[in-house]
């Protein structure tokens, strides 16, 4: 129980640092466009994230996958950028098909591959190579109650500046995006392998 509460602490520790703030950004750029009551979706959205990093976290940390660290903190911002730009691209009033998830679940899905050969490198620096199911699914749960609260925390901020100040929803998801955006370029240019 111990060895448990331990990586569970590492994993959310790993998100709420400054030297997580690409992972911040990325969740903030994947709940911008959501409101307080569509907290279910952001659940679903954040969790499509997670179940991604979990595979290539697990596949990496048994050895089936390697990548060189210097392309993967390269294309973490990469994955930033997309979804900025995916926010700035959203049509004003677009209504979600209710039979289809919306595209943005799928880049969650596919940018939590990248996202968890990242934070591969941090748990195996850890763990080593023995007794990994322990770690990994406590360090998975440690990411993810992390980035609920990112997610809390954006959806509070949300609620401040688009019901009660009354700034228009599509100006709040646009100006935050683009903010995003530039420090998302920022990192990419500054990780260029």
């Amino acid at each position: 129980m111990l060895d448990f509460k331990l990586y569970f602490d590492i994993g959310i520790g790993h998100i709420l640092t400054w030297e997580a703030m690409d992972h911040i950004l990325f969740v903030a750029a994947l709940c911008l466009r959501y409101l307080m009551k569509d907290w279910r979706k952001v659940v679903i959205l954040v969790t499509a994230f997670t179940i991604g990093h979990s595979v290539t976290l697990a596949l990496s940390a048994l050895g089936l996958v390697h990548f060189a660290t210097r392309w993967i903190e390269f294309l973490i911002p990469l994955t930033i950028v997309a979804t900025a730009i995916n926010n700035l691209l959203q049509r004003t009033g677009q209504v979600e098909h209710p039979s289809r998830l919306p595209v943005i679940y799928f880049f969650a899905l596919f940018f939590g591959l990248i996202h968890g050969l990242a934070f591969a490198n941090s748990l195996l620096s850890l763990v080593g190579g023995d007794n990994l199911v322990v770690p990994l699914l406590a360090f998975n749960l440690g990411i993810e109650a992390a980035q609920l609260l990112v997610v809390a925390i954006i959806l509070v901020i949300s609620f401040i500046f688009v019901q009660l100040m009354k700034i228009r929803r599509v100006w709040w998801i646009r100006g935050v995006s683009a903010l995003v955006l530039l420090a998302s370029l920022k990192m990419a240019f500054d990780r260029w392998p």
